[in-house]
């Protein structure tokens, strides 16, 4: 039986990919035509990724056939993307947060952080995010750390209180919960180098303009204005949507319960806890030992296959982990090819010229807030990052801001512009399609968060990298 395709969703990707490549001859004079065909081919791509006639992972592999059977990219180019370092760390790292759900740890230790700060609603939200923020480090599936491991515990908190959208009893305290735990998790992913796929992207995106962004660099510069970010954002959405249950003395009743249901840390959970840790070191001290993030990953994969934690079949069936390895590398080919071919750096020349005249910060500014509400045009952060990142970090250094702050903010925002629509990320729609806040309440209170993210990270997060020194 044929798998059923809408194949009315490939009009616009093939259409817009059509138009460019046949508007070749009108091209600036700056370009080649092998340029100019590259970037129709990759945004043809992009635009399949958004409007997803088959899964992102297939549209990235038609995008690679047409890249290489037009010639722009030879065979052997195009499958070198496939051993990219930083997409490989992904992939590593989908299957280290394997073990945190599969032994039962996630859960744990979420549940302990309920039984300590849960006596409140505002504290509960708090420690709810707290768990977010511990796995964060290991879990760069932003989505699986979400989905998997956190909203099944707002979801049995919110009906412990008889907190349910279908009694019309949202507000209680799962609407709270729900919101506030979809900005913690943007927030935590943007403080951690491994934290959301796309970040290593950026990383590599960088690298090809000579900016190192070590684990330790990014986490330091993201660590103040990530930490305000984490206490105020929480407080605001209080005041803006505040929850009817203000007291939840139940919540500890009820982890002490679940807690007791799982029984004693299992040798499972000790083994990966220990393994994490290993894990966690390996990355902060990386700068001093010369070990390669991606090795730790690799490291902490091959201990958790040593000691039985996890199966190779559970490797092979984290498909998470080989769809992103996929599309992921084949839309960094891509943008790799973009830069070789020129295209990039004429793009960035042409915007920077453009922006002459204005200090370089005006130009940050500037370029973060057009990365921030652009993202209302993207149903992933990913393929948003994909997409503009290394054209807006050219414009940055062509600008004349410093290379590490531009690469840093402009990671930082591939992140937190998850403050836009229900469909900005992968928690998104899981948060939203709970029905615990609805879509008016969702894009009005994500438009003002957003500014207070701009303003807090651009500010703040800007003095605090030039105290570090890092700029």
């Amino acid at each position: 039986m044929l798998k059923k395709i809408n194949y009315r969703k490939f009009l616009w990707p093939v259409v817009i990919g059509l138009v460019l490549w046949f508007l070749a001859p009108l091209r600036p004079a700056a370009l080649s035509i092998a340029a100019w065909r590259m970037f129709a081919i990759f945004v043809a791509t992009i635009v399949g990724c958004i409007t997803q006639p088959l899964p992102i992972g297939a549209v990235a592999i038609i995008g690679f056939v047409a890249a290489t059977l037009t010639g722009i990219v030879d065979i052997n180019t195009a499958v070198a993307g496939f051993g990219n370092s930083s997409i490989w760390l992904i992939a590593m790292a989908f299957f280290i947060s394997r073990g945190f759900i599969k032994t039962g740890l996630g859960r744990r230790i979420a549940l302990k952080f309920v039984q300590l700060f849960g006596k409140r609603t505002l504290t509960l939200a708090y420690s709810i995010i707290g768990v977010d923020l511990v796995l964060a480090p290991a879990t760069p599936s932003n989505t699986a750390r979400a989905g998997g491991v956190i909203y099944p515990i707002i979801q049995s908190l919110a009906q412990t209180f008889d907190s349910d959208p279908k009694k019309g009893t949202e507000r209680k305290i799962g609407s709270f919960l729900v919101f506030s735990e979809f900005h913690g998790d943007a927030i935590t992913s943007a403080m951690f180098l491994t934290a959301m796929a796309a970040n290593p992207l950026a990383q590599t995106f960088a690298a090809a303009k000579q900016i190192d962004l070590s684990w330790m660099t990014w986490f330091l510069a993201a660590l103040v204005p990530g930490i305000i970010s984490l206490i105020l954002i929480p407080l605001i959405i209080y005041k803006m949507y505040p929850p009817e249950i203000k007291e939840t003395p139940n919540a500890k009743k009820w982890a002490d319960q679940e807690l007791q249901q799982m029984g004693r840390v299992s040798t499972a959970e000790k083994i990966m806890s220990l393994i994490f840790l290993i894990a966690l070191l390996l990355w902060v001290t990386g700068t001093v030992t010369g070990i390669d993030a991606t090795l730790t990953a690799f490291i902490a994969l091959g201990l958790l296959l040593l000691t039985g934690v996890l199966e190779w079949q559970d490797v092979l069936h984290e498909t998470g982990a080989w769809n992103t390895l996929t599309w992921f590398s084949v839309l960094v080919m891509m943008a790799t090819e973009l830069n070789k071919l020129g295209f990039i750096p004429w793009l960035s020349k042409t915007i920077a010229g453009e922006l002459k005249g204005f200090s370089w910060f005006v130009v940050l500014v500037i370029l973060i807030i057009t990365y921030f509400y652009s993202h209302y045009l993207f149903a992933s952060s990913t393929a948003h990052v994909s997409a503009m990142y290394a054209a807006m970090l050219g414009v940055a250094l062509a600008a004349g801001v410093p290379g590490t702050l531009a690469a840093l903010m402009l990671g930082f925002f591939g992140n937190l512009f998850a403050s836009t629509t229900h469909y900005s990320s992968g928690p998104a729609p899981i948060y939203f399609g709970s029905g615990y806040v609805k879509q008016t309440d969702w894009w009005r209170m994500n438009f003002i968060l957003g500014l207070v993210y701009i303003v807090l990270w651009l500010s703040i997060g800007t003095i605090w990298t030039k105290i570090l020194g890092i700029w």
